[in-house]
C-alpha cells in the first residue's frame, strides 16, 4: 500500500479558539479518572478542555459522521486501534504523531510496550498512543488442581489438555475447560492459541494464512479442547459473559480469557469460587507462549483539527508516565513498561495475575484479530473453523474455505 502522507501533528492551522481543546472520550473508568485530574492539566497549561463522553456505539456513530465529513470540531479522540484503527489511518483521519512522540524526552515513547505501540502505528507512522491494554491469561481453580495432585498450573497447552481431562474425570459435572465459542466472539481469545502454534491471520507478505498447518493445528486443538473437555451440551454462541458464568459458578477447572475481566472471578459477590481462583501465563504451544498484548483503547489527534499542537500537549499529559501510573493504581492496565515494573503499579492486582501479565507483555503479540478495515466481517470468516472444530466437522476443509473467503476480503480492501 502506498504511503498516505499523513500530515505531521502541529501541521494544522491552530485557528479558532486555540485555548479550548475538544476531547471525545468513551464511557470508561479511564475517562472518569482523567476527568478528575483535568483541573491540574488546565491550570498547568492555561488550556480549557471540553469533554464529550459517549458510549461505544454513540462514539462510533459520531466518528463515522464527523470524521468522514472532515469536521474540525474534534481535536483529541479516544478510539479502538484494533477495531477501527486501520480504517481511520487509511482514510487519513488520524494525524501523524511520530515527530512529537519521538521528540519528547519526558514522554519516553520507548517506555511503551512493543505490542500495543505496534497496533497504533500505521505504515511506520505513530498515529495513536495506547492507553489501556489487555492480555490473555489462564484462569484456573487452585483447589481442583491440588486435589488432582498438581503442584503448579500447566505450563504448556499439552499439559493443559492433560490436566483438564484428569480433573474432569475426577469431578463429575465439572468441565475441564471453558472458553468463548461464538464464531466472532471467540476469535480474540483463540488468537493466542493461533500465535502459540506459530500461526497468524495474515502472513508477512499480507496474504491470508488461516489455512497453514499451524493454523489448522490451532483450530483443531482449541475446538477439540472444548468438544472433549468443555461443558456438557456446549453451545457455539458463547461470548465472555456466558463462559465466565460457567467458570464462576464452579463448573469448569480452566478458562482462558482477557485479564481485564479478572474481577468477575475474584469478587465474592459475582463468583462462587472467588477464594480458589488462580492466574497463570498463557500456556506454551509449539511456538512458545505467545498471548496477545493489545491496546483496547488509544488516543489520537483528528487530522482535520485546527488545534493539533495543543492536542498533543493533552496526549503527552494524559498518556504520560504520571497519569499512566495513577490509572494503573486505579486498576486500569496501561501500556507503559514502567507502570508494570513499579511495585505501586501492581499493588492492586493479585500477585499471580501480575506475574502472568508480565509474561504476556514480554512475549505478547500486538493484535487479537485480523488487522483489516472490515473487522467484524473478517472475524465471522476466520471464526467459522472454530465453530466447526467444536462441533467435530472437518477442520482442515473449514480452514481452507475460511482462508479463501478471507483472502477475497483482503483483496477487496487493497
Amino acid at each position: 500500500m502506498a504511503a498516505l502522507g499523513l500530515s505531521a501533528c502541529g501541521g494544522g492551522d491552530d485557528g479558532g479558539d486555540s485555548n479550548t481543546l475538544r476531547v471525545t472520550l468513551v464511557n470508561h473508568v479511564w475517562t472518569e479518572n482523567i476527568k478528575q485530574a483535568l483541573p491540574e492539566f488546565e491550570q498547568r497549561t492555561g488550556l480549557k478542555v471540553e469533554v464529550t463522553q459517549l458510549g461505544e456505539d454513540q462514539l462510533s456513530d459520531q466518528y463515522n459522521v464527523k470524521l468522514n465529513a472532515g469536521s474540525s470540531d474534534i481535536d483529541v479522540m479516544m478510539y479502538r486501534p484494533l477495531q477501527e484503527g486501520k480504517l481511520f489511518a487509511k482514510n487519513r483521519y488520524l494525524a501523524d504523531l511520530t515527530d512529537k512522540a519521538k521528540g519528547s524526552a519526558d514522554f519516553a515513547l520507548d517506555d511503551f510496550q512493543s505490542g500495543p505501540l505496534q497496533a497504533t502505528t500505521y505504515e511506520n507512522k505513530v498515529v495513536g498512543i495506547p492507553i489501556i491494554t489487555e492480555q490473555e491469561v489462564l484462569y484456573y481453580r487452585k483447589d481442583l488442581l491440588q486435589k488432582a495432585g498438581y503442584s503448579a498450573p500447566p505450563k504448556t497447552l499439552d499439559e493443559l489438555k492433560a490436566a483438564a481431562a484428569k480433573i474432569e474425570a475426577e469431578n463429575p459435572g465439572t468441565a475441564g475447560f471453558v472458553a468463548r465459542t461464538g464464531k466472532a466472539a471467540a476469535v480474540t481469545q483463540f488468537s493466542s492459541f493461533l500465535f502459540s502454534f506459530g500461526g497468524d491471520f495474515v502472513d508477512a507478505s499480507g496474504k491470508a494464512s488461516v489455512n497453514t498447518e499451524q493454523a489448522k493445528q490451532a483450530y483443531a486443538f482449541y475446538g477439540g479442547l472444548l468438544r472433549e473437555h468443555g461443558p456438557a451440551n456446549i453451545s457455539t454462541d458463547m461470548s465472555w459473559s456466558e463462559a465466565m458464568a460457567i467458570f464462576t459458578q464452579g463448573k469448569a477447572a480452566f478458562y482462558t480469557e482477557a485479564n481485564s475481566l479478572y474481577k468477575n472471578a475474584t469478587d465474592p459477590a459475582k463468583s462462587k469460587v472467588s477464594d480458589t481462583v488462580g492466574f497463570a501465563p498463557f500456556p506454551a504451544g509449539p511456538a512458545g507462549s505467545k498471548p496477545y498484548n493489545i491496546p483496547s483503547w488509544a488516543l489520537g489527534v483528528n487530522d482535520a483539527s485546527e488545534n493539533q499542537a495543543n492536542s498533543w500537549k493533552f496526549i503527552e499529559w494524559a498518556a504520560g508516565k504520571e497519569q499512566a501510573l495513577a490509572q494503573q493504581k486505579a486498576g486500569v492496565p496501561g501500556a507503559r513498561g514502567s507502570v508494570w515494573a513499579n511495585p505501586e503499579g501492581i499493588a492492586t492486582y493479585p500477585k499471580d495475575l501480575a506475574d502472568a501479565i508480565a509474561v504476556s507483555t514480554a512475549n505478547g503479540v500486538g493484535h487479537d484479530r485480523p488487522l483489516v478495515v472490515k473487522v467484524a466481517e473478517s472475524r465471522e470468516l476466520v471464526g467459522q473453523p472454530i465453530v466447526d472444530a467444536i462441533t467435530g466437522k472437518d477442520v482442515a476443509a473449514s480452514a481452507e474455505a475460511a482462508n479463501q473467503a478471507f483472502q477475497k476480503l483482503l483483496d477487496d480492501e487493497k
